[in-house]
This record gives structure tokens, C-alpha cells and sequence, in this order.
């Protein structure tokens, strides 16, 4: 497979902030485990990780998308142009052609004591998906693992999780985001890990944003 059709990224997030529940739907809608066979945390297979709800062990994850360009909204293309700025890995819209896309994703540690673990995820990819909790938002350890992907210039892609819930501030937790990180409201997609809300198009933005392997 050409390596145009590649995309390699991981998820960076604080604990608790959803990290693994997305992994879940993204395995989920592109098909590469059953429904039937799903289980939350799919992917933290050591008993510690799945009693806490933390991520100890880095998993990578092959998946396969069949992405077709005719049919993205004409705002996933605005937000996607708006976003593509000099010196980060701009790419023309032409460049994104229609097809069975491989995504490797390699689901990190979020806890501070697991920095290596998250420094070997970053080293293997082009790109990462920075979840924030919309309830919550930005914590230390977000920004820790954020300014090491930052430094290998990585592309981010910015993510509001949980927007499901009562006390979701998704306004507040926006600007928070775009004042701390200088990321624009345009560019944070707004998902529910928990009900599959927004999946499809950060599914779509991994492939438009994420540059594939040099």
C-alpha cells in the first residue's frame, strides 16, 4: 500500500478525560472489532487498567477506513482549510484522495508517570488527537504530554470529549482552549466518546489533517 494511504497518530489526554472510549468507538466504526465482541477499554488489557480506568501499557491498534472525499460537508472542508497553516504540514485538499486508508493508532498512558511510555507513542507517529474533557477541562498533564508532541512537530488535532454530559460546558472549555493553546473554536471538534456523537468526523479529520509516514 502506497504510503499516502497511512496514517499513524495517537491520543494524548488526561486521565479519565475519555481517551480509551474513543479508541472504542473509532475501533467500533470502522469495523475492526464487532460490535458483539466490544467491551469498554478495549484496549487496556492489563487488570490494573481496566479496575482504575487508566491506561499503563502503550496498545497500538491497526484499523482500515474507507474514506470517500465526495462525501465530506462543505464545513469540514472550510474548517480544514482555515486550519492549514505554514510550516505545519499544509497539504492541498487535492492531496486527499478517496480510498481504503490503514490508521495506526497507539493508545498512550495519560498519568505523569508513565512519560516514557507516551514519549515511544509520539516517536512512531505524525500526528496526535489532544482530548479534553468538556466538563473539566485543560489539566497539567494535557499540556505536559501536548508540549512533547508540540516539539516534534506533530499535527494536533483538538477534541472536546464528553459534550454528552449535564455539565458540559463546551462555550467556556472552547475559549479556554483557544486562549491557552491558541487552537481557534473552528478547529476543536466537539464528540461524545460515550454515544459516538462526532466520531465519524474526527475520523475524517485524521485523514484530512494527520500528514502520512515520510
Amino acid at each position: 500500500m502506497s504510503l499516502e494511504f497511512i496514517r499513524n497518530f495517537c491520543i494524548i489526554a488526561h486521565i479519565d478525560h475519555g481517551k480509551s472510549t474513543i479508541s472504542d468507538r473509532l475501533m467500533e466504526l470502522t469495523g475492526t472489532v464487532k460490535i458483539r465482541e466490544m467491551k469498554e477499554q478495549t484496549l487496556d488489557q492489563l487488570d490494573l487498567e481496566r479496575e482504575r480506568g487508566i491506561t499503563i501499557k502503550l496498545t497500538p491498534v491497526r484499523m482500515e477506513y474507507e474514506f470517500d472525499a465526495k462525501s465530506l460537508e462543505k464545513i469540514e472542508i472550510e474548517n480544514w482549510q482555515k486550519n492549514q497553516k505554514p510550516g505545519e504540514n499544509a497539504r492541498k485538499i487535492e492531496q486527499i484522495k478517496s480510498g481504503k486508508y490503514i490508521l495506526n493508532l497507539i493508545d498512550t498512558p495519560g498519568h505523569v508517570d508513565f512519560a516514557y511510555e507516551v514519549s515511544r507513542s509520539l516517536a512512531a507517529c505524525e500526528g496526535a488527537i489532544l482530548v479534553i474533557d468538556a466538563s473539566q477541562g485543560i489539566q497539567a498533564q494535557t499540556l505536559a504530554n501536548l508540549y512533547l508532541a508540540m516539539a516534534q512537530n506533530m499535527k494536533i488535532i483538538p477534541v472536546l470529549n464528553k459534550i454528552d454530559l449535564p455539565n458540559a460546558d463546551v462555550v467556556a472549555r472552547s475559549e479556554e482552549i483557544e486562549k491557552i493553546l491558541g487552537y481557534s473554536r473552528e478547529r476543536i471538534l466537539c464528540v461524545s466518546g460515550k454515544t459516538g456523537l462526532g466520531i465519524d468526523k474526527l475520523l475524517n479529520n485524521i485523514i484530512m489533517q494527520i500528514p502520512p509516514p515520510q
